[in-house]
């Protein structure tokens, strides 16, 4: 009888880390996505369209990869019955994280779909636009390792979710003004599709703000 309940134990056990592992790769991804955004963008500023399009093929590819481990890890957590007192936490946040891939994917896809002209005053506040939405993303992806792992921990990467949305809308602001003041671009759809690609971009922001609200109330719950 013995035996049988360690070897139980040791199933569950087993099971219990394929998920963590699973869910690691799965955070590694929306991290992966957002990297290679800013890589594409990059490339798109510096007129390097055919490796821009190679790379944002790469993330197109990514969030395909991770909506799919989404959905296995989904499965598992319903077919083994893995932590059933947080499974519907880690459902949703799971699925709202998975959203912030998907964000990633169709910047990329509008980029390559509509080719905008960025003026070249405006280029330099695009990287930098990018580059901070991307440090959002990556301080929510460890604020959700760290739901995971270190709860106590969650909480400084959220505050610094929130530092760097806020960083972002500050940039987008500046963005958009300098669209809309600057004489250099005389037609006024051109300054619509400026504001329009800073909006885009900014939107990885505040997604991850959004996931970061969900996960605060998620570690609130555990700490109870």
């Amino acid at each position: 009888m013995m035996g049988r309940k360690e070897g139980l134990k040791r199933l569950l056990t087993s099971k219990a880390k394929t998920l963590e592992l699973e869910i690691e790769q799965y955070l590694g991804l929306i991290d992966q996505s957002a990297l290679l955004l800013e890589e594409a963008i990059k490339k798109y500023l510096n007129d390097r369209f055919e490796e821009f399009e190679k790379k944002s093929a790469e993330v197109k590819e990514t969030e395909r990869q991770a909506d799919e481990l989404r959905r296995q890890i989904t499965h598992r957590l319903y077919a083994e019955m893995l932590i059933p007192d947080s499974r519907g936490d880690v459902l949703g946040l799971l699925e709202t994280t998975d959203n912030l891939a998907d964000v990633a994917k169709r910047v990329a896809n509008h980029f390559s779909t509509e080719k905008p002209e960025i003026y070249p005053f405006l280029k330099d506040d695009f990287r930098e636009l990018t580059e901070i939405s991307i440090k959002a993303v990556h301080e929510l992806t460890l604020a959700v390792r760290a739901f995971f792992r270190d709860v106590y921990r969650v909480t400084e990467h959220l505050d610094k979710v929130h530092f760097w949305e806020h960083e972002a809308d500050e940039v987008e602001d500046r963005l958009k003004r300098k669209a809309f003041e600057a004489p250099d671009i005389r037609e006024f759809s051109k300054r619509v599709h400026m504001r329009y690609f800073a909006e885009r971009i900014s939107l990885l922001a505040d997604e991850a703000e959004a996931v970061a609200e969900r996960l605060a109330i998620s570690a609130i719950k555990r700490n109870l």
